[in-house]
């Protein structure tokens, strides 16, 4: 399947000063999360792929199409929803709705039709007739998702969806992302700041830092790959106990300062194993902290100093 997004040597100036430097790569993952500090080029990378900054040098192609030449086009196929609330406010949600959907291409007939089935998805069937000025911050975020898929496009941007949600709130927004993802028919693009809700949707994410890419990794292959670290404190003749943890593929360390034992366990070796071992050896296992790298331990990772 060919990458639906190229990153070809991408380099963007900004006021005269380079932002994004030299960006490269070739991504297909069906939702992309976009996380960096402040100030790392998110938003101008997603600008870019909006068409609203022109490459100094490169270029990015979106399903083939070069933001250089083929901007119109691009546009056709891209949902976009703001961080920032966008809306007239006298404006019905389901003529809003409608009339951004005309914008990216339906015609009025199927536009008035997706603006019904789009707003009653995220739950906003009953209050489609009311003035998006009157909505709660959770329904306009909403109306916000039903404005950026109401057209069909290939790939959705999501800029901070939960921005400002309370816990239901996020956790209705989240399930609907989750939903047009498993679809499979919408590639996602989703920046946030709130790590949990990246790692709750995306299955690829990128990390900038000082506009360049620091990290990109698949979310899927950490979780299967990544080793599991673990710190004991045990009570009884640890040698034999922890001799038979090497042959099952264990490596071990003793920390005599601190009286602990750390240990990397293999993916096919469970806690429960290790329990099993310590009994036949007749060892008390006191003390066990377990650990897996998070994203929140990827992202510290590409935010050292060393990268």
């Amino acid at each position: 399947m060919a990458s639906f997004i190229e990153l070809d040597e991408l380099s963007v100036d900004l006021a005269g000063r380079r932002i994004l430097r030299d960006l490269r790569g070739q991504y297909d993952g069906r939702a992309i999360g976009l996380l960096g500090p402040n100030g790392a080029g998110k938003t101008t990378l997603l600008q870019t792929l909006l068409g609203f900054h022109r490459p100094a040098s490169g270029t990015v192609r979106i399903f083939g199409l070069d933001v250089r030449h083929d901007i119109r086009k691009i546009r056709y196929l891209l949902g976009y929803m703001p961080e920032s609330d966008a809306y007239v406010a006298n404006m019905t949600a389901i003529r809003f709705v409608r009339m951004m959907a005309e914008l990216s291409g339906l015609p009025r007939r199927a536009a008035m039709e997706r603006a019904h089935e789009t707003l009653f998805y995220v739950g906003l069937g009953e209050a489609r007739y009311r003035k998006l000025g009157t909505y709660s911050l959770g329904m306009r975020q909403l109306a916000k998702l039903a404005i950026a898929i109401a057209h069909g496009p290939g790939l959705v941007i999501l800029d901070e969806p939960t921005n400002g949600l309370d816990p239901p709130g996020r956790e209705r927004m989240l399930r609907l992302v989750r939903e047009i993802r498993d679809t499979g028919e919408v590639r996602l693009i989703i920046s946030s700041h709130l790590l949990r809700d990246i790692e709750e949707c995306c299955d690829e994410v990128m990390i900038l830092k000082d506009g360049v890419i620091a990290t990109y990794c698949n979310l899927d292959d950490e979780r299967r790959t990544n080793r599991k670290f673990l710190h004991l404190e045990t009570d009884g003749d640890e040698v034999p106990f922890l001799e038979a943890a090497v042959r099952m593929g264990c490596e071990v360390a003793i920390d005599r300062r601190n009286q602990r034992i750390k240990m990397i366990m293999p993916e096919s070796v469970k806690i429960r194993n290790l329990y099993e071992l310590a009994l036949a050896h007749e060892v008390e296992i006191r003390r066990l902290d377990y650990k897996r790298d998070s994203l929140q331990d990827i992202f510290l990772k590409a935010m050292s100093p060393e990268k």
